[in-house]
């Protein structure tokens, strides 16, 4: 049975599909790049964690954040181990330092509090598993839909025409093969989603 017909692939939730991401394009769009869903605040591990930003959101857990060696499958879904293999993964060609809208696509939305996107540190290692030493500690842009209000005061997901709009945001400065890592966090539970673009920076 293809990976995609299994009965217990719902729900389905979301990824990146522009620019895409390792897990759209392995699984061409289908389950399980839609669940890789973890626990949220990366990089840090600890469950329980309340969101400094909006006290009120539920905090991180019950689901680990993902641990090393398992980020790009977020940690949780045996199908998806496939993505944290140290292979010659399809690269995505971005200009160094542009403005570029980031399209997320969903199964199943979720009332969204941010979007965090983290790049690899220059000199990082190509041929170790990704891990949170090969990343910058800090995300490098942040996208609020809906700033800091309370997640009972946000729009219906089902019904709230930004979650379904690209955002744009500001690469980072670097030159060459490096990965970056977008994270959606979600207001009203404990988890978040992940995904990794393989990209190839140039001037």
């Amino acid at each position: 049975m293809a990976i995609e017909d299994r009965a217990d692939a719902a729900p389905r939730h979301g990824r990146m599909s522009n620019p895409r991401s390792r897990a759209d394009i392995e699984f061409d769009g289908g389950w399980p790049a839609d669940g890789l869903e973890g626990g949220k605040f990366f990089p840090a591990t600890e469950i329980g964690l309340s969101d400094p930003d909006a006290p009120s959101d539920s905090p991180s857990g019950p689901k680990p954040v993902p641990p090393d060696g398992r980020i790009a499958s977020g940690g949780s879904e045996p199908d998806a181990a496939v993505l944290d293999e140290v292979r010659d993964w399809p690269k995505v060609d971005l200009r160094s330092g542009a403005e570029v809208p980031f399209q997320w696509s969903f199964g199943m939305k979720h009332k969204a509090r941010r979007y965090n996107y983290f790049v690899t540190k220059e000199g990082w290692d190509p041929a170790a598993p990704l891990s949170r030493a090969q990343f910058e500690p800090a995300p490098f842009a942040t996208y609020k839909p809906h700033g800091d209000i309370p997640f009972w005061q946000m729009p219906d997901p089902s019904k709230d025409p930004d979650l379904g709009r690209p955002h744009t945001i500001q690469l980072p400065e670097r030159s060459g093969y490096h990965v970056i890592l977008g994270v959606w966090e979600v207001a009203d539970t404990g988890h978040a989603f992940y995904q990794v673009v393989d990209v190839n920076f140039t001037p």
